[in-house]
């Protein structure tokens, strides 16, 4: 099988992460894709980052119906910071016969010069940079796979700031994250509510 793997905070989880996901799906010819939250992200601050079990409520709900979209906790049960170098050991392990696509925004290909054991992740998996408004697909190392996708202007960030300043972010999220984020009052301040799943 051909497997993608997509890594991040996804804080809320949002409509341009499920646009990425089946282009590349779609467009890789891949049979599965795998979104993995991370616990505690390591490039991040981890303010108004909403709770490890609360995003991956968020994601069960956002790919729930979709049989091509699935979702790991891998990273919130190993605890400590997200590093994807061993996520992607995990990973090889657990799917040792299959073809692994990490797929990342281009936007973090600034930050890749921080990762830990870069190389070790280009020797394991096909690594894949796709599309973000604003940070095009220029000057890209020959081992990375490059993915042009539909541009869509939204992030966990803008999702964010719409709450805190009560306007509609209504349709940025799919409906049942949209209804969870209300349910729960996520984002309206700098303490957030902790999930039961």
């Amino acid at each position: 099988m051909k497997i993608g793997i997509l890594g991040g905070t996804f804080n809320p989880v949002h409509i341009g992460h499920l646009i990425l996901a089946e282009e590349a799906r779609d467009k890789l010819g891949l049979d599965k894709i795998i979104f993995i939250p991370a616990n505690l992200p390591p490039h991040k601050d981890n303010v108004d980052i909403a709770d490890s079990n609360t995003r991956l409520k968020m994601l069960k709900l956002a790919l729930k119906g979709n049989k091509h979209l699935a979702v790991s906790d891998i990273e919130i049960k190993r605890k400590g910071r997200s590093y994807t170098i061993d996520t992607i050991r995990a990973l090889k392990q657990e799917y040792s016969r299959d073809e692994i696509y990490f797929i990342i925004g281009s936007d973090l290909l600034k930050y890749l010069d921080e990762w830990k054991d870069l190389g070790q992740i280009m020797s394991l998996v096909k690594f894949t940079a796709a599309t973000r408004p604003g940070y095009p697909l220029e000057n890209i190392p020959a081992y990375i796979k490059t993915l042009k996708i539909r541009a869509v202007d939204v992030s966990g960030f803008s999702v964010r700031e719409c709450i805190k300043e009560s306007k509609s972010f209504r349709y940025l999220v799919p409906e049942a994250v949209f209804n969870y984020i209300r349910k729960n009052n996520l984002y309206k301040g700098t303490v957030l509510p902790l999930a039961t799943i």
